[in-house]
């Protein structure tokens, strides 16, 4: 840092010689001094309106001003890529977002620009300037990042991808690249504590992406001291193993060495070297939020200490000594944002808050209905060729289908990448190449001759990180990708439950529909497979059913697979495809291959079988169980059973639901996962709720037993819902 001894100018003169500061030039030390008093003054405001009952959460960026306009004359808005955290405001303003768009933020006003008053303020949201919306989790963002950093090498690679489609979601989701764009992401250093942190680390590293991770180290998570948080109190000296890495650790709190290392940092993932890595020390002289008090964990000397690096009065001592303002220079430029400030506040402070019947929009795509008659096609079966013997080809298996409706997908769509959990054909290509190995293609075949088809980047192996799946393909999709990823089995989606429950369904609706992240997760759920015992027989699909934002499927025959799997690939909404593993080969529900553009609208369930006595709701693997019992009831007792097949839980089709109990009136919900609290559960209570005149008998309920799947097949058969416990509960419902 330059510190050469100059008279300062009169009046508040700018200095008019070249001299540059790390390559900072005295023009630009003026307007990062402008952001990050405005950063600091725009907190001291909010808290002020906090106080006074105008504001309903304030957390403040202070002391970490100097990173946020460094980084932000590093690296450039609409250009690149930003994924910050909620003490980045002088991060946002440097790349344009405004005072004023802040406190709308702060009121929630319906005009506030990053989430029309659904989110707290500091969680930013600015689409054209690629900020993409944040969240109050910490850390979920890291991987967001990474998958966003993977979409320009993808995009350059297959240009085609870009061009809009009518029809699919590609006609509402724009995509552009540069080809040379650096993704940013920001943390505190409490968050490196976090596996996710870890998992992105890892990926970018293997991936040589184009990603700086910034670490914003105030010494603090909450009142959780950094040495408490980290082996060794220092983050740096444990990442620094990671390969491809350039690394920097830099005094945060000036902004002219903490450009530089932005600068350095900037060149290098430009180049396609690879990530790099930005320690900043910075101080926190505020609480960590107002809801926080920190004197009660941190004494005054400890404070006064961080005091005297506070990057506000650094900045401006810099500017004084070097000669570059004076302070008649400092107080008008100062001047001028509090004025500027005010005018601010008074118009949040006026702003008409939004209207309640708001509160629905953008839970899911405005523009594209997966329930409409647009996802209603009907099957195209080529005329199959028989065989010698004069025989036509057997019908194909759910695992079939659902491997030819990826395929067909894939060729119709360059946007789609497959990733999960050993779903790739072989890593190692050579020997894909060499002949040595048939290939994998997933545990269940599922994907098999996918990457041989289309290539390794369009069909690739993830780490064994459920979490680093989910969160990678949600910052793909942001991008406009469309990332058809895998979860192995149902009983390990639970390290990706935060992506699924608090982000990839969210962003839509927490960024007021400024961002979107259309993909499919597809899992392999479910029992009844002798000997899968506890960890993989788990059903649960309740626990997503209530998530708002996720649309669910639950297919139970191969050609119900393969028309929603091509709904959800084309819709603009998040799903998660549930795929029971004993139904992948089933002789029941087996079907020909309906043709590259058959789908089936969500929430339309299907009538497996009509009936007259009693309506069966169920799907998944209960459904054959159910007919079997149903044809055996009307065999025995000449009972006719409607059986519906919900075919998708969220939404699910209620109308098909309350016109065939109004016909029976009788209902009886049957689902594999266990009995209490189960999905089951909510549409018994509707039933009993909205359709009580029409009934002539309780509604039941038949499902798993409140206890997890043992191995033992004796104990399986006795904990799952079997054909007996089914035909037993229709013919005493029916009996009633």
């Amino acid at each position: 840092m330059a510190t050469t001894k100059t008279d300062p100018k009169p009046a508040g003169e700018i200095r008019r010689a070249a001299k540059t500061y790390q390559g900072l030039s005295g023009q630009q030390l003026i307007e990062a001094y402008r952001i990050m008093y405005t950063s600091r003054r725009l907190d001291d405001r909010e808290i002020l309106l906090k106080r006074q009952q105008k504001i309903f959460f304030q957390i403040s960026g202070a002391g970490h001003e100097a990173v946020g306009a460094a980084a932000g004359f590093a690296l450039k808005a609409g250009y690149d890529w930003f994924f910050p955290y909620y003490r980045d405001r002088a991060l946002a303003l440097a790349l344009g977002a405004t005072p004023a768009e802040m406190l709308l933020h702060a009121v929630g006003a319906a005009d506030d620009p990053s989430s029309g008053g659904r989110q707290m303020p500091s969680h930013w949201s600015y689409p054209k300037l690629h900020i993409v919306t944040g969240s109050s989790p910490t850390g979920t963002q890291i991987l967001h990042a990474v998958g966003c950093a993977e979409v320009p090498r993808y995009l350059a690679a297959h240009p085609d991808a870009i061009k809009k489609v009518k029809g699919d979601y590609r006609q509402f989701k724009d995509v552009t690249f540069q080809g040379d764009e650096v993704t940013y992401v920001s943390l505190g250093d409490g968050t490196t504590s976090e596996g996710e942190f870890w998992e992105a680390l890892n990926s970018a590293a293997n991936l040589k992406l184009p990603l700086i991770f910034v670490i914003e180290d105030n010494g603090y998570a909450i009142s959780v001291p950094v040495e408490v948080q980290t082996a060794g109190g220092n983050i740096s000296r444990l990442v620094s193993g990671f390969p491809n890495f350039h690394f920097e650790e830099v005094e945060g709190t000036d902004p002219v060495e903490t450009y530089a290392a932005f600068a350095r940092s900037v060149a290098y993932c430009r180049a396609g070297n690879g990530p790099a890595f930005i320690h900043a020390h910075v101080i926190r002289p505020y609480s960590h939020s107002l809801s926080d008090d920190e004197r009660l964990y941190r004494p005054d000397a400890e404070r006064q200490r961080d005091a005297q690096r506070d990057p506000i009065t650094r900045t401006q001592m810099f500017l004084l000594r070097e000669g570059i303002l004076d302070e008649n220079g400092i107080n008008r430029l100062e001047k001028q944002v509090d004025d500027e400030m005010q005018v601010a506040v008074d118009q949040a402070l006026k702003a008409a808050p939004p209207a309640p019947e708001t509160v629905m929009h953008f839970i899911y795509s405005p523009d594209l209905d997966p329930t409409s008659s647009v996802f209603d096609t009907q099957p195209a079966v080529a005329v199959e060729a028989a065989s010698a013997d004069g025989k036509k080809p057997a019908p194909k298996t759910m695992a079939d289908l659902i491997n030819a409706t990826l395929r067909d997908e894939m060729k119709r769509d360059e946007r789609i990448v497959i990733f999960g959990e050993d779903v790739a054909d072989c890593s190692r290509e050579q020997y894909l190449q060499q002949k040595l190995v048939k290939g994998k293609g997933g545990v269940f075949k599922l994907t098999s001759g996918l990457q041989m088809e289309f290539g390794s980047d369009r069909v690739f192996n993830s780490p064994i990180a459920e979490a680093s799946i989910v969160g990678r393909a949600t910052g793909m999709a942001t991008r406009g990708l469309k990332p058809v990823v895998e979860i192995q089995f149902f009983d390990y989606i639970w390290p990706a439950m935060m992506q699924l429950r608090n982000e990839l369904p969210l962003i839509r609706w927490r960024s007021n529909n400024g961002f979107s992240a259309p993909c499919v997760v597809r899992v392999a759920i479910g029992g009844y497979l002798t000997g899968g015992a506890i960890y993989h027989s788990q059903c649960g699909e309740s626990i997503f059913t209530h998530i708002p934002g996720l649309r669910v499927v639950f297919p139970s025959n191969a050609l119900d697979a393969a028309g929603l799997l091509r709904t959800a690939i084309r819709c603009d909404d998040p799903v998660l495809f549930l795929e029971h593993k004993r139904l992948y080969r089933e002789t029941f529900g087996r079907a020909a291959y309906p043709g590259p553009d058959y789908m089936i609208p969500f929430g339309k369930a299907k009538i497996v079988q009509p009936g007259t006595d009693l309506t069966v709701i169920t799907y998944g693997a209960v459904v054959p169980r159910a007919l079997q019992a149903a044809q055996k009831l009307e065999r025995e007792q000449g009972l006719k059973v409607e059986l519906l097949d919900l075919r998708c839980l969220n939404p699910f089709d209620w109308e098909a639901i309350d016109t065939s109990v109004r016909k029976t009136n009788r209902a009886l919900v049957a689902y594999e996962d266990t009995l209490s609290w189960g999905y089951g559960a909510e549409i018994a209570a509707r039933i009993a709720d909205e359709m009580f005149d029409s009934l002539d008998a309780p509604v039941r309920r038949v499902a798993a037993k409140d206890v997890f799947v043992a191995y033992q097949p004796i104990l399986e058969d006795a904990i799952l819902p079997q054909t007996s416990d089914l035909y037993r509960a229709m013919k005493e419902l029916a009996e009633y």
